[in-house]
């Protein structure tokens, strides 16, 4: 009677200490598919993963927007000047200090544009400046150049615009990819939390029920040991099992609490919401195919857009240091009309021509071996990158290879496990009967509960992953295979 009472107070104890982790406030039933959903919508990691993407979308748009004319407006206003300036006379060479004393005022209109083929630039302006001179002789003098234009075109340099032409739409396309990739990955993430509270929760019930048939079969064990048809050592055997049953509720309980919060995590709920996992025996007749996937791979995943990006990163960063090792010439034209007066309309007046053509130029005469250490240093870069691009090619045909075996498998290991817990819990019912009619042994009654609880712990496993690696399989090839097409997001929904 003693052992009794301390099962009982054993169960009772574990109980109340797992349930005052958390009141729960609500219950919500759900399937895998709307767990995956709720994730996507609300989630943290969904939240990070889309302003991950906002943030590339606006830096592309603002590499477009570098592509197009910019109109500025500048200008410098009421710029008073009252001071001593050092003056040198032409006459002798003697310096001596003069008064200024003056008011200057400017504005002007600057258009410009980038030339990504040359790697020059573009500028037309139009400015007016006033300035007022004061003192002994009072002198007002506009200055006005109606319309000036501007070229500036590096010569033998390296051009910025020509590579970010070409690298810059593959990174805006990874981003798009990065963040699907990231929204596959939640997707893998929920499910395996997912799986986990089934099992915990599964394994909860189990222990519950393992313990009550516990505490039936000690009883009848009791009045069996009293006419000898059950031994002592038997009897003790039911004991030590009844007290581990009562100790397993209450473990039992914490693991199904902690994946409910795992899960509740990746939700976007907080601990205090239960989710009743829904489980579903349904499996998609889906046979992969290992091309198939290695061409979705390439085609949709950031893979082959990440090696083409190291790959002409590497090729600018040659070009470059080859550039600045090298000769360095600088065309400088300008073109446009002028004129001054004491009044905005002379200013305006019988405009002159202003011509200025010039060429700058810089050649290295001895650096030692300063530009061909880098050009050297670039081109070692560069065959580092070709070297892990064929590494990174070979390791991922390898993980699909591996992945699309896992998969092809997994529904037939998932179709024989879930009969191996039928027959499993099947026989267990068979022994528990017969020990009741007194033809089954303690020892037989206990390996038949472990078998059933091992052959459904290795089924939801199974299950779970099922589902893993047939979501894996859509992370790396951004594809749904039940579907039949492409995964892809409308990117002016996430803008808005």
């Amino acid at each position: 009677m003693a052992l009794n009472k301390l099962i009982r107070f054993l169960i009772v104890l574990n109980l109340a200490c797992a349930t005052s982790i958390q009141p729960l406030s609500a219950q919500y039933r759900m399937t895998l598919d709307e767990a995956i959903a709720t994730s996507r919508s609300q989630s943290v990691m969904a939240l990070e993963a889309k302003h991950s993407f906002v943030s590339t979308y606006w830096a592309y748009r603002s590499y477009l927007a570098s592509r197009l004319p910019s109109v500025t407006l500048y200008g410098n206003l009421m710029n008073y000047d009252r001071s001593l300036t050092l003056l040198q006379s032409y006459e002798d060479g003697t310096f001596k200090y003069a008064e200024t004393f003056n008011l200057q005022n400017s504005m002007g209109l600057q258009v410009s544009q980038n030339i990504s083929l040359t790697g020059g630039r573009v500028l037309l302006y139009s400015d007016l400046s006033r300035i007022d001179q004061f003192g002994v002789n009072n002198k007002l003098t506009w200055y006005t150049q109606p319309v000036t234009m501007s070229y500036i075109q590096p010569l033998f340099a390296y051009n910025q615009f020509r590579w970010d032409k070409k690298i810059e739409p593959l990174e805006y396309e990874k981003g798009k990819r990065k963040y699907i990739e990231d929204m596959e990955n939640l997707t893998i993430q929920t499910a395996s939390a997912y799986f986990s509270l089934i099992s915990a929760t599964r394994n909860y019930e189990s222990s519950l029920m393992n313990c009550e048939n516990t505490g039936v079969m000690r009883d009848i064990a009791t009045e069996r040991m009293k006419i000898g048809t059950v031994t002592k050592d038997e009897y003790l055997q039911l004991e030590l099992r009844a007290i581990k049953d009562s100790l397993q509720v209450g473990e039992c309980l914490v693991k199904m609490r902690e994946a409910q919060m795992q899960l509740n995590s990746l939700l976007g709920f907080d601990e205090s919401v239960e989710i009743l996992p829904v489980v579903e025996d349904y499996l998609p007749e889906v046979v992969i195919d290992y091309d198939l996937v290695l061409d979705k791979c390439l085609k949709n995943s950031t893979f082959s857009l990440q090696n083409e990006i190291n790959e002409l990163q590497a090729e600018s960063a040659v070009a470059k240091a080859k550039a600045d090792r090298g000769v360095t010439m600088s065309l400088n034209a300008r073109l446009g009309l002028s004129q001054t007066g004491s009044s905005l309309p002379d200013a305006y007046k019988d405009l002159l021509d202003q011509e200025v053509v010039g060429v700058s130029f810089s050649i290295p005469i001895f650096d030692w071996g300063l530009g061909k250490g880098k050009v050297q240093k670039a081109r070692a870069a560069q065959e580092v990158v070709r070297a892990q691009t064929i590494q990174s090619e070979n390791d991922n045909r390898r993980k699909l290879f591996v992945a699309v075996g896992q998969f092809n498998t997994q529904r037939q290991q998932c179709i024989a496990s879930k009969r191996a817990m039928d027959v499993a819990a099947e026989r267990y019912s068979i022994i528990m009967e017969k020990f009741r009619s007194g033809t089954a042994t303690v020892t037989q009654l206990t390996d038949a509960q472990n078998d059933s609880d091992e052959a459904r712990t290795k089924y939801l496993s199974d299950l779970g992953n099922f589902w893993n690696y047939y979501y894996t399989l859509r992370y790396y090839t951004l594809y749904d295979f039940i579907k039949g097409r492409d995964i892809d997001i409308d990117v002016t929904e996430m803008i808005d």
